[in-house]
């Protein structure tokens, strides 16, 4: 007699009892999950540095900037964070949306002759760009919260840049 095949919420109520093929990764230190092993190990370098959450986090971000840009992790994006701070009780978000450039204004625009912000493919599709704001998101997460140097928490996307990486 066969089985009949579970549904989808039962699969997954049972996916903690599933065989996996990655070892089981524990730790008192703290532990960074990424999508690559440089990108986790980025984080690492800055927790066994000294350095905190934030700082193993934004090097984490500029690892995978430079190992998986297509998994759409570029520089030249956006990124929004909610960030918990446990010592300040405090928690707030990051916006790194990125902001219009200076020169597009209402102005400027209906001097183009438009009446809206154009979008979608086009002769001036590129006139609704943002500056890329996930280099400042960043930047401000470790400024705010960090506790490593910017140069401390780049230089594992700047080695991996310079030296190359498996793929």
């Amino acid at each position: 007699m066969s089985r009949p095949t579970p549904r989808i919420h039962e699969i997954e109520h049972h996916a903690a009892d599933w065989a996996t093929t990655r070892p089981v990764v524990s730790g008192t230190q703290g532990v960074v999950a990424a999508g690559h092993p440089l990108v986790s190990m980025a984080g690492m370098r800055m927790l066994l540095a000294g350095g905190n959450a934030f700082d193993a986090a934004v090097a984490a971000g500029f690892a995978a900037a430079v190992v998986e840009p297509t998994a759409s992790y570029t520089l030249c994006g956006e990124c929004v964070a909610v960030v918990h701070d446990a010592r300040r009780g405090e928690t707030h978000a990051v916006s790194g949306q990125g902001t219009a450039p200076a020169l597009a204004t209402v102005a400027r625009f209906r001097e183009r002759g438009l009446d809206r912000i154009p979008t979608g493919p086009g002769p001036q599709a590129h006139l609704s760009f943002t500056v890329p704001g996930a280099v400042d998101a960043y930047l401000t997460v470790l400024a705010t919260h960090g506790t490593r140097t910017v140069s401390e928490v780049l230089g594992p996307a700047v080695h991996y840049a310079e030296h190359g990486f498996p793929m």
